[in-house]
């Protein structure tokens, strides 16, 4: 496992993640969970990406459970606040009130003192950004929170973020967008503004919920017990990538994976690495061989002829509209 800073910070990473998105706690039964977390700690993931809102917050209690045993120090845990875990008006959103409930909640259910970046999970139109900083630089000073980042948040978004961050002296290290060889909506504005001002992406989907592993063909129906057809494990998100002419140009990539010595899901995780501005990539596994399958993309170079080949495939399908990065209307 290679590891690389996190941003501009002096924090490093492993540049592959374990993610629990869609799989502890609802996809997969517990004793699975725990092996996959088992097999990326043995593979040389050390860092591990949940949110409050993962399962219902079960996501972030199996997780906990999974690394209990585990070195604190040796380990980077992340999770994320924003959106909804409870029934009460303010049980959603970067309030200071749900901030400060919401840290102190994923902290129990990790079963730690502090994780190592705390990350808003979509923008909040609704509360002003100065208390939503303000709220993370306590949360930082309380020694509850190493570093603070964002999750699906515009560059201005992140401009603006950023400059209250040094206002109050905390650091403002990443972006965790969506990002793939099919989803690029983060290279025309996020990604520049992200390396002036020094914050590293931790990018989520890198396999476009498994799309890109090419176990999808066009014309047959999803494997059996696949995401797209669990309903709890995001058949709807995936349901945009399912269209044969995805599928098909997906396809034409197999023969650039087999004469570069990688699986497809290997292919695809190496090349958002290729990008210098992704610090990580996060992976997901309801099966501990997948982890150990995808752990191998890291430390893999893509050289420049084959990145251009597999521009030449995909650049037809590829969505690049940086207007796609968005978080959830200001309530009228």
């Amino acid at each position: 496992m290679e590891f690389r800073h996190l941003g501009r910070s002096g924090l490093l990473v492993s540049e592959i993640a374990y993610g629990n998105w869609i799989t502890h706690g609802s996809q997969v039964e517990e004793e699975a969970a725990l092996a996959c977390v088992r097999a990326a700690l043995e593979s040389g993931i050390t860092t591990f990406d949940t949110a409050d809102v993962y399962a219902g917050t079960r996501a972030e209690e199996v997780l906990g459970r999974a690394l209990k045993d585990e070195r604190r120090d040796g380990l980077e845990i992340l999770t994320k606040v924003y959106w909804r875990t409870g029934p009460g008006a303010n049980d959603s959103g970067l309030s200071r009130k749900h901030i400060m409930t919401s840290i102190d909640g994923s902290l129990r259910r990790l079963g730690t003192d502090y994780v190592d970046v705390y990350q808003a999970h979509r923008y909040d139109h609704n509360t002003p950004l100065e208390e939503t900083m303000e709220a993370f630089a306590d949360v930082v000073r309380a020694g509850k929170a190493h570093y603070i980042g964002v999750s699906e948040w515009d560059a201005s978004q992140i401009r603006a973020a950023k400059a209250l961050a040094d206002d109050l002296r905390i650091r403002l290290v990443s972006s965790q967008p969506q990002y793939s060889i099919l989803w690029r909506v983060i290279e025309a504005e996020v990604v520049p503004a992200s390396q002036e001002l020094g914050l590293g992406q931790i990018v989520w989907s890198p396999l476009a919920q498994g799309v890109l592993t090419g176990k999808y063909k066009a014309g047959e129906q999803p494997p059996a017990g696949s995401r797209a057809t669990d309903e709890k494990s995001g058949a709807g998100f995936i349901a945009r990538w399912l269209e044969d002419d995805v599928l098909n140009t997906v396809a034409r990539l197999r023969p650039l994976a087999d004469e570069a010595g990688l699986t497809m899901g290997q292919l695809a995780i190496a090349w958002v690495l290729n990008n210098p501005n992704v610090s990580a990539a996060i992976i997901g596994a309801s099966r501990p061989e997948q982890v150990r399958d995808n752990v191998k993309a890291s430390g893999v170079k893509l050289e420049p002829a084959l990145l251009k080949a597999i521009d030449e495939i995909v650049d037809p399908i590829v969505t690049r509209d940086p207007g796609l990065t968005t978080s959830p209307a200001k309530r009228p």
